[in-house]
């Protein structure tokens, strides 16, 4: 139990801290949030380096894709399992193999006694990070949920989520830093000494405390058959851009997802205490804000995938400012994540913030929409800024509004799901997406070749993905032939042909999705947010 000034700053079931708690526990979080969201872009800029130190160029994937698979996986398990025993001790379980898989990623290729090669272990390793990270991801937001009340959280909830516009700002050139002046491994160990501090923080100033009104069962049938569901379709998802969406191995992938979620929801509408409790979604705030979480995922990844390679493959933007080219949409998603948070702590309310981040979201997809190859520089940029804004403005408003409708015992459990259908929704956004790029570029660029051009010759251009890495290699070797330099400036050109007009098509798309999340936004129902909590009683402090 708590001391007796700890226990007076409880307050109708929210945890009350002292001020020494209270800078301890936000600064750890706000750490842990900083490096797991610093591991998803500070990496990308060191990707050729790791490549050429492991030798594993056919097996790069593999080390997003485990990543992805774990990440996703553990949000809503986790989730759960804090709804019944605490969110303290998981939360530092997933800082602890966070930093420890840190430590093992940055020495991949060093532990020979392991038996698999050095790209093997950063496979291994990445796919151990991604659990902390998605602990760590799951929790978070659940335990700003627990120490605010809803009136309270949008102002915090903005400023945990422009950390992650932050860390998508600065990661890249972080990243590029540590690879040239002192090696790749450092975009791993950079997490250790902040990883520690944050651990620290969090064991000695986060009060841990045990719910109390929930049976403690553990949903095992719904944990296996969500595990069976996620993975081949997060698989499928992966492979699609490879194998394409008719090929056996895709086919047979969803299929075996789309059994498992029958399974799934079968056994969690009979489970004691289910994993994911599908009465949450009888709630209709629960349920839009799920769909438009969905929807927004969709379209915010296929902005940040696809636009780089908009201006890199036909803007002609270099590749060495791929880091920076996403940072006006960074800057003001996290300058709408701050006025956004304000903004709903201030006037109690969220639908107005819903429906316009969305609508801004929108009205930067139908700028992206209407560019090609004559598109202005600025003109790109301006739509950066309508679609960060967008994004910084709907981020803490839709959690807010799960957290405000969902019963007090599945704080945590209707907080990831938010995080859940967005993650989902990204997946799902750069397949399909991804998919249809790549079988409208090659479709436009077969018809544009000059005849006469030899196979050999455009085997290069069959991922326009690499083509901005490989450009002088491409040099060199049309250079050696009469000609050759004509041909490859003709096949380039073809490729910003092929290219303007699939991304055109995607930025469409994603136009209409985006406009669709609008006209949702607008069948959001709102309630006050409560100043505080009337479900449960204080939880227990240690």
């Amino acid at each position: 139990m708590g001391t007796a000034t700890e226990q007076k700053f409880y307050t109708s079931g929210f945890i009350r801290l002292t001020r020494t708690q209270f800078i301890g526990t936000l600064s750890g979080l706000m750490m842990c949030l900083l490096l797991a969201a610093l591991d998803q872009t500070i990496v990308g800029t060191a990707e050729p380096r790791i490549i050429a130190s492991l030798s594993g160029f056919d097996r790069y994937p593999w080390v997003a894709t485990a990543y992805l698979l774990t990440s996703t996986i553990c949000v809503p398990i986790f989730a759960k399992l804090s709804d019944i025993y605490g969110r303290k001790w998981f939360f530092l379980l997933g800082a602890i193999i966070f930093v420890a898989s840190s430590a093992l990623c940055g020495a991949a290729g060093n532990l020979n006694f392991l038996g698999i090669d050095g790209m093997g272990q950063l496979i291994v390793f990445r796919g151990l990070q991604g659990l902390g990270a998605g602990i760590m991801f799951g929790l978070v937001f659940t335990i700003v949920g627990d120490i605010f009340s809803p009136a309270e959280r949008g102002k915090y909830q903005g400023l945990f989520a422009s950390v992650w516009g932050a860390a998508s700002i600065f990661g890249p050139t972080l990243g590029g830093w540590f690879t040239d002046q002192l090696s790749w491994r450092w975009c791993f160990y950079v997490n250790l000494p902040v990883g520690i501090i944050a651990i620290a923080a969090i064991w000695i100033e986060f009060p841990a405390f045990h719910p109390q009104g929930v049976r403690r069962i553990i949903d095992w049938l719904g944990v296996g058959t969500l595990i069976a569901c996620l993975v081949p379709l997060l698989l499928a998802l992966t492979w699609v851009t490879q194998y394409g969406w008719t090929s056996a191995r895709v086919e047979s992938l969803l299929a075996v997802a789309a059994v498992m979620l029958v399974a799934f929801i079968y056994v969690e509408t009979h489970a004691q205490e289910p994993l994911l409790p599908l009465s949450l979604f009888k709630d209709p705030i629960i349920r839009v804000c799920s769909l438009a979480n969905f929807m927004v995922g969709i379209g915010m990844f296929g902005i940040i995938i696809y636009l780089p390679l908009f201006m890199q493959g036909v803007l002609g933007v270099s590749a060495t400012r791929s880091g920076s080219l996403l940072t006006p949409m960074m800057l003001a998603a996290v300058t709408g994540n701050i006025f956004g948070g304000q903004i709903t702590s201030r006037i109690g309310k969220y639908k107005r913030l819903a429906v316009g981040g969305s609508a801004l979201l929108a009205a930067g997809m139908i700028v992206f929409a209407r560019m090609d190859v004559s598109t202005s520089h600025s003109m790109v940029v301006f739509g950066m800024i309508l679609c960060g804004l967008g994004m910084g403005c709907v981020q803490p408003v839709f959690t807010v509004a799960v957290q405000n409708a969902a019963p007090r015992q599945h704080m945590g459990t209707a907080t990831a799901s938010t995080q859940f259908f967005r993650a989902i929704g990204s997946t799902v956004g750069v397949a399909a997406f991804g998919s249809v790029l790549l079988t409208i570029y090659k479709t436009d660029f077969e018809a544009g070749v000059p005849k006469g051009t030899p196979a050999i010759a455009l085997k290069p251009f069959g991922n326009p993905l690499m083509l901005p890495m490989i450009r002088p290699q491409l040099n060199a070797a049309f250079g050696k032939y009469p000609g050759g330099l004509e041909l490859l400036q003709r096949l380039f050109d073809d490729v910003k042909n092929s290219l303007a007009h699939a991304i055109h098509l995607l930025f469409i798309v994603g136009a209409v999705i985006m406009t669709l999340a609008v006209l949702w936004s607008f069948t959001l129902r709102e309630i006050p947010l409560r100043g505080h909590a009337k479900e449960a009683a204080p939880p227990v402090m240690e």
